[in-house]
């Protein structure tokens, strides 16, 4: 039996095989594999795929029988294939579905006809995963990571600011004026912060008064802080005896983000304010060693940060109950959703433990929030205030962007170009593929361009070591997929360049949001190859305008499309009151 704590899938309650070309029910025993001529069925979601068919494909019995159906999601590989008429066994299962935090499949079929959580060809299971991260504990290192408020942060106050719900509290112009503990208003003067943000001085009083709360904003917004402070206020203001006893713990507050490297850079976060206190700050995501984050968490922990595939096998083990949760965070829920997590999510919140709404106070933060988040936010949330705070969805006037059009045969010499021409500044790289990703930093390495790489195959600790790399300075250029384009906060990155256009001009917004943050200035280029990337043009265009940025004349023609999600109102209704910031505080 595979020990409790090593990194193979929690069991799921729908390990059944499926009938002859038919599909598994969710937690369901479908008994019974195919017979004749056609393989076992699907299996249902966490199921394991049904065994393959006994029989033969044609009269002269040379046919083995086909191969055993697919995996459930969440589940074991496919079944054991046919047997043919020679004894023989047919084909292993087709490879499971199961997905990991950065949506990649897992489970594999076997060679050797039996299915099940094996690699390719037969192999071995994979050993549980030893990497553990290394922690930054040196409180001076990480008040120096943060990034300090820039030049162009008092343009913030006349943002426009929409806010509707009942009752909403005013907002505050000072950390001070928010009421916050002596030790926090430290740690946030020791992070470089002068002032709230307009979404800190909105989102601090509302968390404060115990309302549930929707708050979108522009990337490099300070959204991070708009909910750790708050939640660690309160943690500290009424402290609640930590609940713990060996087997299971009870977090206090779980914050959930859909990747590893957001997921790290939030617990930092959380450290780096409670730096000094009594706060515990655990964190759980994939690619780590569990036992290691299992024995952290099982000391006591006031604040969990999780991704939710990590979170949720935690709870299934028994590990982690939230029958003490009084805060729940859903950071880049929209992101979550696009990732598939859904199905995670509703199981949290909808959990036998969960503390029901109206005793927990739960908070969703994102860039952006279209229709559909929203519509899921009624179920999770209670009497919520919506929060948006200046032209969300898109982007930040401080990031001045530059759309060359590049034929995709010339984009590589055009890129060596850009970099070599000048002083090379800390640079992000976002490409589309994983395979790209790599390619490319080895190109750029060969011509001797301190590069580095991210994506989801790399390993967790390759991951990692990418990042403190590119954040440290000893690499000056990030190619990255999808996978760093959301949320990460890094000091000093200059530039962005969009070498492959992504397929969703939110995605665009969410990539050049890597620079300019915090009223930082920056600067994006981006390729645009017309063969490629016309879908998006109109919508890039109106980016462009809303953002009082140049439109090039090969975009002109084009009108939006309404492809991207501003989500700048309460689906509610009921008519939110807008404000604009205009009296500029002076810095304390």
């Amino acid at each position: 039996m595979a020990d409790e704590w090593d990194d193979s899938p929690a069991p799921s309650g729908g390990a059944g095989r499926g009938f002859s070309n038919g599909f598994g029910d969710d937690d369901a025993w479908s008994p019974g594999g195919g017979d004749g001529d056609f393989g076992g069925g699907r299996g249902g979601r966490g199921g394991r795929g049904g065994r393959g068919g006994f029989g033969r494909r044609d009269d002269d019995g040379e046919g083995g029988g086909f191969r055993g159906g697919r995996g459930g999601r969440g589940g074991r590989g496919g079944g054991r294939g046919g047997r043919r008429e020679d004894g023989e066994d047919g084909g292993g299962g087709f490879r499971g579905r199961r997905r990991d935090d950065d949506g990649d499949n897992g489970g594999f079929q076997d060679a050797d006809g039996e299915g099940g959580e094996n690699g390719e060809g037969g192999e071995e299971k994979p050993k549980p995963v030893t990497y553990i991260p290394p922690e930054i504990d040196d409180p001076d290192e990480m008040f120096a990571m943060g990034i300090s408020s820039g030049i162009n942060f008092n343009k913030y106050d006349k943002i426009a600011v929409n806010v509707s719900g009942e009752n909403a509290p005013p907002p505050v112009a000072t950390f001070e004026a928010a009421n916050l503990r002596a030790l926090l208003l430290e740690n946030v003067k020791r992070s470089g912060y002068v002032k709230p943000t307009p979404v800190q001085k909105y989102a601090l009083p509302i968390v404060m008064a115990g309302r549930d709360l929707m708050a979108s904003a522009q990337t490099g917004s300070g959204k991070t802080g708009g909910f750790l402070l708050p939640i660690l206020n309160k943690l500290l203001q009424e402290p609640v005896d930590l609940v713990t006893d060996g087997d299971h713990t009870e977090p206090q507050a779980v914050i959930v983000s859909p990747t590893r490297e957001l997921t790290n850079q939030i617990f930092t976060e959380a450290k780096k304010f409670a730096s000094g206190s009594v706060i515990k700050v655990c964190v759980a995501y994939g690619g780590a060693a569990v036992r290691h984050q299992a024995d952290k968490v099982r000391a006591g922990c006031h604040v969990l940060v999780a991704t939710p595939g990590r979170l949720m096998d935690f709870v299934n083990r028994g590990r982690i109950t939230f029958s003490s949760i009084r805060f729940v965070v859903l950071d880049e829920a929209d992101r979550m959703l696009d990732m598939g997590f859904l199905p995670e999510m509703e199981k949290m919140m909808k959990h036998e433990t969960m503390v029901p709404k109206g005793e927990r106070q739960t908070l969703m933060f994102s860039a952006t929030f279209p229709e559909e988040v929203q519509t899921l936010a009624r179920q999770f949330l209670q009497d919520y205030i919506f929060l948006a705070v200046g032209p969300v969805g898109g982007a930040n006037d401080d990031v001045t962007q530059t759309i060359l059009e590049v034929d995709r045969n010339k984009k590589r010499d055009t890129l060596l170009e850009m970099l070599t021409s000048g002083e090379l500044d800390k640079t992000m790289i976002f490409v589309e593929t994983k395979r790209n990703a790599d390619f490319l930093a080895a190109f750029l390495s060969g011509k001797d361009l301190p590069t580095t790489s991210i994506h989801g195959d790399r390993e967790q600790r390759e991951r990692e070591e990418a990042l403190r790399d590119f954040t440290r300075g000893s690499m000056k250029i990030l190619v990255a997929t999808a996978v760093a384009a959301r949320g990460l906060d890094i000091k000093g990155v200059a530039h962005v360049i969009n070498y492959d256009m992504p397929k969703s001009v939110d995605e665009f917004v969410h990539r050049i949001g890597r620079t300019g943050r915090v009223g930082n200035t920056g600067r994006a280029t981006s390729f645009y190859d017309a063969a490629n990337d016309s879908a998006i043009a109109g919508d890039l265009a109106k980016i462009l305008r809303d953002a009082n940025q140049e439109v090039p004349s090969f975009l002109e023609g084009f009108s939006a499309a309404g492809g991207f999600s501003a989500g700048t109102s309460d689906i509610r209704g009921g008519g939110g009151t807008t404000h604009v910031l205009e009296k500029e505080e002076e810095e304390w």
